[in-house]
This record gives C-alpha cells, sequence and structure tokens, in this order.
C-alpha cells in the first residue's frame, strides 16, 4: 500500500514542485530533481522514477549509470508500471509506458 502511494506521490506533486521551483522546463537538472525529493520528504527509494520522468534522456543514461548501476531503466519501468495497473492508476506516470 505504502509502494503504490510513494509512487503515486511523485506522479502528482514533484512536477507541481519542480515547475514552482525552477521554472516551467522541459527537462529538469539531477540536482534540482534531488534537493526536492530530499527536502519535501518523498520516498527517495523511488529517486530513479522522478529521473526518468524528468531528466533528459542522455544525462538519464549516465546519472543512472554513476547513482544505479545495477538498476535496468526498462524493468524498473515495468516495475512501477505493473504496480500502477494493479490499482488502475490514471495520471501523469501513464507517460512511462
Amino acid at each position: 500500500m505504502f509502494k503504490y502511494w510513494s509512487i503515486k506521490k511523485y506522479g502528482s506533486k514533484l512536477l507541481p514542485l519542480l515547475e514552482k521551483r525552477y521554472g516551467v522546463k522541459k527537462h529538469y537538472t539531477t540536482n534540482e530533481i534531488r534537493t526536492l525529493v530530499y527536502r519535501k520528504s518523498f520516498n527517495p527509494k523511488y529517486l530513479p522514477l522522478a529521473y526518468i520522468l524528468f531528466l533528459e534522456s542522455s544525462e538519464l543514461l549516465i546519472v543512472m549509470k554513476n547513482e544505479f548501476p545495477l538498476l535496468s531503466i526498462t524493468d524498473y519501468k515495468k516495475e512501477i508500471l505493473n504496480i500502477l495497473n494493479k490499482k488502475s492508476y490514471q495520471g501523469y506516470l501513464q507517460v512511462l509506458a
């Protein structure tokens, strides 16, 4: 249960916080994302999700390789989507599909 709500929080609350603090952008930096995740009490276990959602794809590959070298982006997306599908989630996180 807490897993679902933590993930959902990333999809519904992180983008508005990023936009409010850093302005509306297509992509945000690693430091911008990480700062808000820790300052606003998001579960840091799902930091890779924030990176996948809001980093530019070229930067994403570099960051994931450095910070989460054992994590497959494709498998991680599938795992998140499976959790969301079990709860019939409809929202911003559907961009992962």
